[in-house]
């Protein structure tokens, strides 16, 4: 007979607990360009295990052009209609990590959408910290302006009001990466975890 102690059932981790309650459901990363949606959601999905999308990426791939060339060729609600079409494909493809442009979450029923099928994630970033990350990209349709600065600015005052109904909010900022991911990590284990109405 072993005198050895049973062994205690292993408890899930907090990353298989909020996979577990997300379902079918993804986490969704929006705010504005250059606050780290993508560089952040190709982490949290390493630590969630599971994929990791960009709807940038999709949208490019879709239209067999680049998003600058998109905005250039057929104008911004062009873009806009093809954004919202992938986002609703790759929702109904969850689970995932989706990070999305900054001004998809702004279309009413790309919202609808996420409230519906994923957790919605605000990276909130503060105006100098985006001019300063977007200011090494060229790639930005919005900000071929004169004064990026004030467009920034401009776009801040018109988006944040939406982005404050998302399901969390993280404040994005110039600390190592690793750092917001955890705080990522911990706010969505306590918004699905923690509250029965947000489990599926």
């Amino acid at each position: 007979m072993s005198d050895s102690a049973p062994s205690s059932p292993t408890c899930p981790s907090v990353e298989a607990e909020i996979v577990a309650a997300l379902g079918q459901r993804s986490v969704v990363l929006v705010g504005m360009m250059g606050a780290g949606k993508s560089t952040v959601g190709r982490r949290l999905a390493v630590r969630l295990n599971l994929p990791f999308v960009d709807a940038d990426t999709e949208i490019e791939a879709a239209a067999g052009m680049s998003i600058p060339d998109i905005f250039q060729t057929h104008g911004e609600p062009h873009f806009r209609d093809g954004e919202a079409r992938v986002i609703a494909r790759l929702l109904d493809n969850g689970p995932h990590v989706l990070a999305t442009g900054g001004g998809a979450f702004m279309r009413d029923e790309t919202r609808q959408r996420i409230a519906a099928q994923g957790v919605s994630l605000w990276l909130q970033a503060d105006a100098d910290v985006i001019l300063r990350r977007v200011k090494r990209r060229a790639d930005r349709p919005l900000l071929k302006t004169p004064d990026p600065a004030g467009t920034i600015a401009r776009l801040i005052d018109e988006r944040h009001p939406t982005y404050q109904t998302a399901d969390i909010t993280i404040a994005s900022r110039d600390v190592p990466h690793d750092r917001i991911v955890q705080e990522c990590v911990e706010a969505l284990h306590g918004y699905l975890c923690h509250d029965p109405q947000h489990q599926p």
